[in-house]
């Protein structure tokens, strides 16, 4: 029962996807957000260290529930489930829903086994399984800039998944087995730990690798932001935690490092997102900014090991946090473009106000917890840590204040129809946040030292308002640095076409036509080459060499 039930959880997403090309799957796409429950009866009913072995899936693959991916595999149900839901009345009367629905259901399928996955393999298949699929996403809607941000979140996506796997092919070299608890008794080399922490620094938005979130999140419609955000990002987050050898020797410089970008990406985030006026995009940078503390939790963890149990159930309860708050704010985006009453406005100040550390919800516990272990352990660093997290909440309020307005002024003049389906889930995203710090009862600090930050962001977006009325706020494009990196390809790609041209100008004589019919070959080559590979023939043909090579070299 146990091993049926955790492989449901990856495969029901997916046979729903292989139904999508049939005709009659446009009538039952109301299954989409049930796929979701397998994952949800695992949460609930399965003890941790329930696990299964599989050894007829590809070269075996294991499926495990420990208590760090109980929370996470409770926070991705829940917003794929809610995104799901939401998603069949917000598409309602559009065009390529089946395409939607068939994109979605690989991404949820793949962000679901992910969290179960006990092995290397199987990590990096769900992984390049979710992040492939939400390409299909992100470019749903169509149009220049989406296939823009299309573009480069697939280039980041590719070179993740590169960089994934070679780091986990030297580790699982090395371990002599691809099982995370052979690896977990492996010393990390210093290649392979730059490898994954790049490779899932990606998804996780880590600063200077966050060019993607910025572009792809109000490019997705409004259900696949919300996990794209709340969801996905996370992956990164868990793979860290999962391969990473957070406790041991010889690792402060990888603490301090992720500690320095984990502030870099609080903080210029911050600055950063109020400066945009899309509230999407305003969002995407909030999120960089939260990721940021979560990984710096990370960092604390290699430089305080002895608190590494402690940290760990922090990042883990922020990351919960995070996730069902930035949800409901995005699902909150499709609401106010249909229905911009007053009390829309107050639900979606609920998680906005918990994302800014309000007492008595998530995000103050959230917070607390973080700073409650350095508290008790090393009391030297209670103001900095109080004055890092003080100044972050400040950031934040500022940008939910910049969010909250941006949308307000953008949403629907009158009020318009709301599917149940899009304000049933909404709800539940948005009082979730407020639900879950009743668990912990008692363990959130004085009500004052969460209050006056918040305040504080308060009274500077007044005067923010204020001061810029009439004006036009200054604002960082989308993407920040990623801008002089596309100007420098282009720079680039004009050089290599204007070669020809110099070619044809350097002088007469029998250099000159040598050179110039090389050049014409060399095209002609290129030009045969690529209309070979693209016939179907040439493709099947390559896709069967690899196949039978992959046989071989199992069997050997």
């Amino acid at each position: 029962m146990t091993a049926a039930l955790l492989l449901a959880v990856p495969l029901l997403p997916l046979l729903l996807a292989a139904l999508v090309p049939w005709r009659g799957m446009t009538r039952l796409q109301w299954l989409t957000p049930l796929a979701v429950l397998p994952g949800l009866a695992v949460v609930l009913f399965l003890p941790d260290g329930s696990h299964a072995s599989y050894s007829w899936l590809i070269m075996g693959m294991d499926l495990q529930l420990d208590a760090t991916g109980r929370v996470f595999l409770l926070l991705t149900t829940l917003l794929w489930g809610a995104a799901g839901l939401y998603g069949l009345g917000y598409l309602r009367g559009q065009d390529h829903t089946s395409r939607y629905h068939l994109f979605f259901l690989l991404a949820m399928s793949g962000n679901l086994g992910l969290v179960l996955a006990a092995d290397a393999m199987g990590f990096y298949l769900f992984f390049a399984l979710m992040s492939l699929s939400s390409y299909g996403l992100v470019v749903h809607a169509g149009g220049d800039a989406v296939y823009r941000a299309g573009r480069i979140y697939l280039i980041m996506a590719v070179v993740g998944e590169l960089l994934l796997f070679a780091g986990l092919v030297l580790h699982v070299s090395a371990a002599g087995g691809y099982h995370f608890s052979l690896m977990a008794a492996t010393p990390l080399q210093p290649v392979t730990a730059a490898l994954l922490l790049i490779g899932f620094g990606i998804k996780a938005g880590l600063i200077p690798l966050h060019v993607w979130l910025p572009l792809a999140h109000p490019a997705a419609p409004t259900p696949a932001s919300a996990v794209l955000s709340g969801a996905m990002i996370k992956a990164g987050l868990l793979g860290w935690l999962r391969l990473l050898q957070l406790e041991g020797p010889g690792w402060e410089a990888m603490g301090w490092l992720l500690v320095t970008l984990g502030l870099a990406g609080a903080f210029l985030a911050a600055l950063v997102g109020v400066l945009q006026s899309r509230p999407k995009t305003i969002l995407a940078y909030s999120s960089i900014s939260q990721m940021g503390l979560m990984i710096c939790g990370v960092g604390l963890i290699f430089l305080l090991p002895d608190l590494g149990d402690l940290l760990l159930a922090a990042v883990v309860l922020y990351a919960l946090h995070h996730g069902l708050a930035k949800g409901a704010l995005f699902l909150g985006v499709g609401i106010v473009e249909r229905n911009r009453a007053p009390w829309v406005l107050a639900v979606l100040a609920l998680p906005a106000l918990a994302l800014a550390g309000l007492p008595w919800t998530s995000g103050a516990l959230a917070k607390q917890s973080l700073k409650s272990p350095l508290y008790e352990a090393l009391p030297a660093w209670a103001g900095t840590v109080e004055s890092l997290l003080t100044l972050a909440a400040v950031g934040t309020t500022l940008l939910m204040a910049r969010f909250l307005w941006c949308l307000w002024i953008k949403g629907a003049a009158r009020p318009g129809h709301l599917p149940w389906q899009m304000w049933m889930p909404w709800l539940v995203l948005s009082f979730a946040a407020l639900v879950l710090p009743w668990v912990w009862v008692g363990q959130a600090g004085p009500a004052w030292s969460l209050i006056w930050p918040l305040s504080l962001g308060v009274v500077l977006s007044l005067a923010g308002l204020l001061a810029w009325r009439g004006r036009r706020v200054p604002q960082v494009p989308e993407g920040d640095v990623l801008l002089p990196v596309e100007g420098l390809a282009r720079w680039l790609a004009r050089t290599v076409r204007s070669a020809p041209r110099l070619w044809q100008t350097a002088g007469d004589g029998p250099a000159r036509a040598r050179l110039r019919l090389a050049w014409r070959r060399t095209r002609q080559g290129a030009a045969r080459l690529e209309a070979g590979l693209g016939r179907w023939e040439t493709v099947g043909i390559v896709f069967m060499a690899l196949l039978v090579g992959v046989f071989v070299s199992l069997w050997v």
